[in-house]
């Protein structure tokens, strides 16, 4: 239906433009005449001038639709709830052209007029005010001739309502009319395209929802519930804020509620339900304060507190909600306000005002007179019925205001009026440049002028464009290519005082850098938070993930609501809210936090721990038995016992021990390039010199028991002590070049093994070839298994040559230790492969060491009367 309406009621702008604008528009060589269909009855004030600026405003919140039709007897429409401040706003305006009428500076010889009316916030009255105001109250309205009555205005200033403005503007615009508002924010305002002579003194609402999104990041509020009013200011608005929040990254809507118009219970009902329901402890409200007037009494019935609640500018300074039945709820509350201005002379202006002035008003209704009995609570004559009988008093237009308690007179706060001031002065400052414009230098068709009696709206457009001029308030005016003016807003806080009385204050302001952007500044000491904590309430969906986790998206939910993740082992992330966890470098891990990188634990086989310090005693404990038996040996070297079983042999046999026992401590340490080539070259030939010895010293045996036969003399000359040692050397020195070229070839090195373990490193020797290794490892088994080859066979042979059976002893613990290590040597990761390598020496070594020599040292030492030449040669 309102649709219909308003399609209408555009219809019947066209149609009555159409006479009263095409014909202001056709060759001054003909006369022509526009018939004036019908006229309306509104609620206005008026004064003539040369030159006459509309004004549409709101004096009441609520009307009665009126009839629509043209009608002989024409009703004004019934409008109740006398808005005070709108009225003020209305005499801003009347003040302003006073003033400019005053001043021999600006529009000198010329009057200016005004045409206010009242639209009781209802889009078809302001429709019928702003058909009145560009076509004019006369039945006839001659061209090229002297006016007769009221003209019709050159600009408007108005309206408060962005759907009022874009409704109205959709049709002027089509002829150019100005009209400069002071309230109308939409942002879609700004398209120069649909609304070409639109001009506004106050910022667009994209700034402030930039502005109000700046504030939400100020407090990290990132869950904030949004409501709208249903209608062109709160829809564009709501899709701003979606728009703005998703792209700035500041947060989420945990739900976007449109307002109804008017008193509808049962939806305002399930809206605060929706608000208590979520978990969202902000709430930013875009509507007018008719629409917060109707959801307050609603919040209150229910008793919903603990809100923050952040006001648009249309309701962040209307008293009407700052009552003490509503201020326990939105005490605190955070809003936006135009800048605040002063205009000197105003309150005086005010104080003048008399309803016997007022009195030639058509309607005899005058807004003056409403004004005067809402104040008084009087009415003028004649009263309503049974006004008198129930007390009331009759207005005598001499009360004095100052003697009434009234927001009226209250200019310390001046916002919307005077962003009319300026918008007033910005019409004013145009026409001014218009009219001193020099004949030939004109911005026109052949650079024409204009005169005073030909002035067409299109042409102050023009100028309105251009305008830049400053404030007595020290204010630059001017408009961008958007007919927008540079934004700034107060960042307000509503102070709930012990005395029940509502200050609101202002802590901060929000404005627009050339070079930064938006800008906010506040001071947070001044805010009056109204919480217990006297803090700024958390609002979140979900506490933003700390260090050490990674943010993961709940599925169908805004992405402000998520799981905290832990990292996984390895990762980290060392910034609040990641995205994702990153890996450590290879020579680090996580720490147990994960939020940031730690060198990971070194691990080899140590000389400080409890293993390498058992080796490493175990090693130097066989070093030194083999000293203590080598000393032994030489102290006795004259004995049986010692010469018997090959003297030369066994000194060389105890030093090759000795340097088993000590290659071992190659192995423990931290692995460094020498000592990984030295460990396994030491080892290999350390064992093979070894075991070349007792295998020349089996042989020797088995050539001892076999010369010992009839006709086996000769087998003796081959194993003379130079051919042992040189069977010996031989031997060794086969070693020695598998060695070298091993290690020319493929030489072991030192590897940090990262396979083991995350988050350790295991350094280590990597043998380089395995064959290599294996071919070492091959040739010293070899010799032993020959070696206990020989001596099984010779462990037999008489008593007197029982060093055979010794042989066998310590190569079968010597074969049984190095069978075992190589499978243990295999499954045995990092340090432990080491430990396995050198637990295999010293038990091999320990194996020859106690089995050939402990018999002997028992000898030796405990009896020496077996140490005897008969001893040993006899049973």
């Amino acid at each position: 239906m309102w649709g219909v309406l308003n399609i209408g009621l555009i219809l019947l702008m066209y149609f009555m433009l159409y006479f009263r604008l095409s014909s202001a528009v056709s060759s001054p060589l003909y006369s022509s005449t526009c018939q004036l269909q019908g006229q309306f009855s509104l609620n206005g004030m008026h004064k003539a001038g040369d030159v006459v600026l509309g004004g549409l405003f709101k004096a009441h919140f609520f009307s009665v639709f009126p009839d629509l039709s043209f009608t002989s007897e024409p009703q004004p429409p019934t409008c109740h709830s006398f808005d005070v401040q709108g009225f003020r706003h209305i005499q801003t305006m009347a003040f302003a052209i006073d003033e400019i009428n005053r001043n021999s500076n600006l529009l000198p010889n010329v009057t200016l007029g005004y045409s206010l009316y009242d639209h009781c916030v209802t889009l078809g009255i302001a429709f019928r005010a702003a058909l009145l105001l560009a076509s004019g109250q006369e039945e006839q309205f001659i061209l090229e001739d002297t006016c007769v009555g009221t003209p019709p205005v050159l600009g408007i200033v108005g309206d408060s309502s962005s759907t009022h403005s874009i409704a109205i503007s959709n049709v002027l615009g089509l002829y150019r009319v100005p009209m400069v508002s002071y309230f109308s924010t939409c942002s879609c305002l700004s398209d120069r395209q649909k609304f070409p002579s639109f001009f506004r003194t106050i910022p667009s609402d994209a700034f402030q929802v930039r502005a109000m999104i700046q504030i939400l990041k100020r407090f990290g509020w990132t869950w904030a519930g949004l409501l709208v009013s249903d209608d062109d200011y709160g829809l564009h608005a709501a899709r701003s804020f979606q728009s703005d929040l998703a792209q700035s990254g500041g947060g989420c809507l945990a739900y976007l509620e449109v307002l109804p118009w008017g008193n509808d219970p049962s939806e305002h009902q399930r809206i605060v339900d929706v608000m208590k329901k979520s978990t969202a402890h902000v709430v930013i409200v875009f509507a007018h304060e008719s629409h917060m007037i109707n959801l307050m009494e609603e919040v209150m019935r229910q008793n919903v507190t603990g809100l923050q609640w952040m006001a648009s500018e249309a309701w962040n300074e209307a008293t009407m909600v700052q009552t003490p039945h509503f201020m326990p709820y939105l005490g605190g509350t955070l809003g936006i306000s135009i800048r605040r201005g002063e205009i000197p002379g105003l309150r005086e202006f005010l104080l003048h005002i008399r309803p016997d002035q007022h009195h030639n008003n058509s309607n005899g209704n005058s807004m003056v007179n409403q004004f005067w009995e809402h104040t008084f609570q009087c009415r003028f004559a004649p009263p309503p019925t049974g006004w008198m009988e129930a007390g009331g008093t009759l207005c005598t237009g001499q009360e004095n205001l100052e003697e009434v308690e009234t927001e009226f007179l209250d200019i310390s706060n001046l916002r919307p009026e005077y962003n009319i001031y300026k918008a007033v002065y910005a019409l004013a400052y145009a026409l001014d440049d218009m009219l001193q414009c020099e004949p030939g230098r004109g911005p026109f068709s052949g650079h024409s002028c204009v005169n005073l009696k030909r002035l067409e709206p299109w042409q102050l457009v023009y100028y309105l464009d251009r305008i830049n001029f400053t404030t007595s308030f020290g204010d630059q005016v001017s408009f961008d290519e958007n007919g927008d003016v540079l934004p700034i807003y107060d960042v307000m806080n509503w102070l709930w005082l012990p005395d029940g009385r509502t200050e609101v204050q202002n802590v901060g302001e929000v404005k627009r850098l050339a070079v930064k952007g938006e800008e906010l500044t506040i001071d947070e000491n001044k805010i009056f938070w109204n919480f217990e904590s006297n803090k700024p309430p958390r609002s979140v969906c979900s506490e933003s993930c700390p260090p050490g986790t990674r943010l993961a998206r709940k599925k169908g939910e805004p992405e402000c609501c998520f799981d905290c993740i832990p990292c996984s082992e390895g990762k980290i992330s060392n910034k609040t809210d990641s995205m994702e966890c990153t890996s450590c470098p290879e020579d680090f891990w996580s720490s147990p936090q994960r939020d940031h990188c730690v060198p990971k634990k070194t691990e080899f086989l140590s000389y400080h721990e409890p293993l390498g310090i058992c080796l490493t005693t175990t090693s130097l404990l066989g070093t030194c038995i083999c000293a203590v038996v080598l000393g032994i040996f030489i102290y006795h070297r004259s004995t049986p016992m010692v010469r018997a079983n090959n003297s030369e042999l066994s000194f060389l046999l105890l030093a090759s021990l000795k340097l088993c026992f000590l290659c071992s401590l190659l192995f423990i340490g931290r692995p460094r390039l020498w000592t990984c080539q030295l460990r396994h070259a030491a080892f290999g030939i350390s064992f093979v010199l070894c075991v070349s010895c007792i295998l020349v010293k089996t042989m020797v045996v088995l050539a001892v028991f076999k010369a010992s036969k009839p006709g086996g003399g000769a087998s003796l000359k081959w194993f003379g002590a130079v051919q042992q040692r040189g069977t010996v050397i031989l031997l060794t020195s086969i070693q020695a070049a598998i060695c070298t070229v091993w290690l020319v070839s493929a030489s072991p090195a030192p590897h940090k093994n990262t396979q083991y373990h995350d988050d350790k490193i295991v350094y280590e020797c990597v043998v380089g070839s395995t064959v290599g290794f294996a071919v070492l490892l091959g040739y010293i088994g070899s010799l032993a298994v020959l070696s206990f080859v020989l001596a099984f066979l010779a462990r037999n042979l008489p008593d007197n040559f029982n060093e055979a059976k010794l042989i066998t002893f310590s190569m079968l613990i010597f074969c049984a230790v190095w069978v075992a290590f190589v499978p243990a040597y295999v499954n045995s990761p990092g340090k432990y492969a080491d430990a396995v390598e050198v637990f295999a020496i010293l038990a091999s070594s320990f194996g020859v060491l106690i089995a050939l020599f402990g018999p002997k040292c028992f000898i030796i030492l405990l009896r020496p009367e077996r140490n005897t030449k008969k001893a040993i040669m006899g049973r």
